[in-house]
């Protein structure tokens, strides 16, 4: 990597850093995991501190402009559905890998699922009952609307949000990191994006009740799904891509939450080892066939023209 780049990533990663930790402890340990209305709002806040920190490293400090070397294109192409169905495969084929573990079972009636045992470590009593007699009145299962209203929500609203991550983690950090090539970079960033999780996590969020082991899990999970949703934004030529994928993920992650019974948040689920198993096959097949060296070269090809063109 050139000292330019270096600066650039370190400098991107302190005003991160910066801009979110101190805001999510500060609230999380004067409010804990309430999920109110503030909650939302922090949370929103919180996934957009990768652009605006993107935005602030590239355009003030640098000098350089943002949309077009960020990778920020809405020129539609198959992979952008690719990237937007992915994560309800991924939620599907989980819930399926999990039923492969012991005491783990389908349940068809959502009131028992594994859902409420989470929502039962973060709601009051009351507002967990509340929610079970709603879930009762739906005309249809309510994994099926997850899957069906996440992924909607992928494309729209949950992609505004992702892009607020993704401008930062897909746009900068892998421009910047290129050099390292395309496995290398997408460990480095999806180390970087678990590590950055680590305030919700501590605080019950993703692995309720396993703070110091959901840690671990997390930043392994982020390290396994980095190159997909990185390998996304190289065949879509946009990070807008990646933000949609990563939009449809925070839609249908629960998905298989909602029809099964048993197991706890570090084995089942998406985010559990039945996810995380299902990430290693995934990483094994695009290691095999999605022919990285080459679209990564392409890529790297294109920051440079970007570079060249800045400085001529």
């Amino acid at each position: 990597m050139q000292k330019k780049g270096i600066q650039k990533t370190l400098l991107f990663l302190a005003v991160t850093f910066l801009l979110s930790w101190p805001m999510a402890f500060g609230y999380l340990a004067a409010a804990g995991m309430s999920y109110s209305l503030s909650f939302l709002l922090m949370g929103t806040l919180y996934m957009f501190t990768p652009a605006l920190a993107a935005i602030i490293v590239q355009k003030v400090v640098f000098k350089e402009k943002v949309l077009v070397p960020l990778g920020v294109s809405f020129r539609l192409n198959r992979w952008f559905l690719a990237a937007l169905m992915l994560p309800p495969f991924l939620a599907v084929v989980a819930t399926a890998v999990g039923l492969l573990f012991p005491g783990i079972r389908v349940t068809l009636d959502p009131a028992t699922a594994n859902i409420f045992e989470f929502f039962g470590r973060v709601f009051p009593e009351e507002r967990v009952e509340a929610l079970r007699r709603s879930v009762a009145t739906l005309p249809i299962h309510p994994v099926l609307l997850t899957l069906l209203g996440g992924t909607i929500a992928g494309a729209t609203v949950n992609a505004v949000a992702g892009f607020g991550e993704e401008l930062g983690w897909r746009g900068l950090l892998q421009n910047e990191l290129a050099p390292l090539g395309f496995w290398k970079s997408s460990w480095v960033i999806g180390y970087v994006w678990g590590l950055w999780h680590i305030p919700f996590i501590v605080y019950g969020h993703n692995y309720p009740g396993h703070p110091l082991a959901g840690i671990f899990m997390m930043t392994l999970w982020t390290i396994l799904f980095a190159p997909l949703i990185g390998y996304m934004r190289l065949r879509a030529d946009s990070v807008v891509a990646a933000a949609i994928m990563h939009g449809s993920l925070n839609g249908t992650a629960m998905a298989p939450a909602l029809m099964t019974r048993g197991g706890d948040s570090l084995t089942v689920g998406v985010m559990g080892i039945a996810g995380i198993s299902v990430l290693v096959v995934l990483n094994a097949l695009l290691y095999r066939f999605g022919k990285t060296d080459f679209r990564h070269n392409q890529f790297l090809q294109q920051v440079q023209r970007h570079a060249d063109q800045l400085y001529r």
